[in-house]
């Protein structure tokens, strides 16, 4: 009878493999900026602990903080040394700046899984075959964005706190740009070079005292100058709560941070709203695929859930109304998500020119992914440096 009931454990367990001991894996998760920013670093913190959480067998580890003011004369590799020894097995690199670094590291350690959040090493045919790349069309978010910001504006002048100059930071002040032009002309009927779109840059994702511009005084000479809505392209909150402290000296003042899902909650009627990462579902899958020896490099770049995308186990980029968008704008703002969605509305969409009065898009021509990507300069209309040079 013993014999008879451990077969059919056994048979039971071929049968429902979840039911058999979860093979363990270990992510090493790269920050960097703090773990506990309210930005960017906590939204993959958090994605992380969502594996966790999820995944039998899935245990955390995490550097945060890793840039050069935080951690001068570290490098990369360096990081991932560490986390391997500690017994990583999957190793996600959370920043744009980190490419060179865990392209060399990948290649050190080809034994483990590299997934580079915001990367293109795959599309560029440089990624070694245990690294990947993953991100989300937050494009799609930075496309809310701008159309709260110019429902909600007052004067037509909406501002852009960008961090360092990239293809990933234009495209996605571009995004804002087009949303907010979108709503200016199509919702609200008003003239297309009435509408004033600045983009200011810091030279980082975050304040670096003595090497990036103070965000603070930038958002706050928006302000000053006439804009009374700032849309942030940073990993922290200086935007919303300078736009706070405005409205308490009795000023029209707007702001939509970025990032995390949580960045309105406190901020009251300041705050329109933000487009947010949720690293969770696509974290998760990523981790899954590793501990089934079914991991594939690829270059994911992972669209909202439009069913519901602010679905916290499916969508990678979502956008949460703040109490600043009225019950009118918020009814519009989901108009203009489903259409997004149903592809009723391509924002990416020819007759566009570059800031330089080039072509961008013939009329009626859709930009490639690829072209949205590796956008090479801001866009006609918007005020702001296109390149660091």
């Amino acid at each position: 009878m013993k014999r008879f009931l451990v077969s059919l454990g056994l048979s039971a367990l071929l049968l429902c493999p979840s039911m058999a001991m979860a093979k363990d894996l270990t992510i090493g998760l790269i920050l960097v900026g703090p773990y506990n920013d309210k930005g960017y670093s906590q939204a993959q913190y958090e994605g992380g602990k969502y594996v966790e959480e999820k995944l039998p067998g899935a245990k955390l580890i995490y550097l945060d903080k890793v840039n050069p003011a935080d951690r001068p004369g570290l490098t990369i590799p360096q990081v991932v040394d560490d986390l391997v020894e500690k017994g990583a097995d999957l190793i996600i690199a959370g920043s744009d700046d980190m490419k060179d670094g865990i392209r060399e590291a990948a290649s050190l350690h080809p034994d483990k899984t590299f997934i580079h959040v915001s990367g293109d090493d795959v599309l560029t045919g440089k990624a070694p075959a245990n690294l990947g790349n993953l991100f989300g069309r937050m494009e799609y978010g930075k496309m809310m964005a701008g159309f709260a910001a110019a429902l909600t504006s007052k004067t037509g002048k909406i501002a852009y706190l960008g961090p360092l100059i990239n293809e990933e930071t234009r495209r996605l002040a571009a995004s804002a740009f087009l949303g907010a032009r979108y709503a200016w002309t199509k919702v609200l009927g008003k003239k297309a070079e009435d509408l004033q779109f600045k983009v200011s840059w810091i030279g980082f994702w975050f304040n670096i005292p003595g090497v990036t511009t103070d965000p603070t005084q930038v958002a706050t000479s928006f302000f000053d100058g006439g804009y009374d809505v700032v849309i942030s392209g940073i990993d922290t909150p200086e935007a919303v709560t300078v736009a706070r402290q405005k409205r308490e000296q009795g000023r029209d003042a707007w702001a939509i941070p970025y990032d995390f899902a949580k960045a309105c909650e406190g901020q009251g009627p300041t705050c329109i709203g933000v487009p947010y990462f949720n690293w969770g579902p696509s974290f998760l899958r990523q981790a899954k695929a590793v501990q089934n020896g079914a991991w594939k490099q690829d270059f994911e770049w992972d669209a909202p859930h439009w069913a519901d995308i602010n679905d916290h186990d499916a969508s990678t980029v979502g956008f949460k109304a703040g109490e600043g968008l009225t019950a009118e704008n918020k009814a519009r703002l989901d108009a203009f998500i489903a259409d997004l969605g149903a592809k009723k509305v391509s924002l990416f969409k020819g007759p566009l020119k570059f800031q330089d009065g080039s072509v961008f898009l013939k009329d009626g021509q859709e930009a490639s992914d690829e072209q949205v990507w590796s956008l090479p300069q801001l866009l006609q209309g918007m005020e702001g440096q296109s390149s660091a040079k």
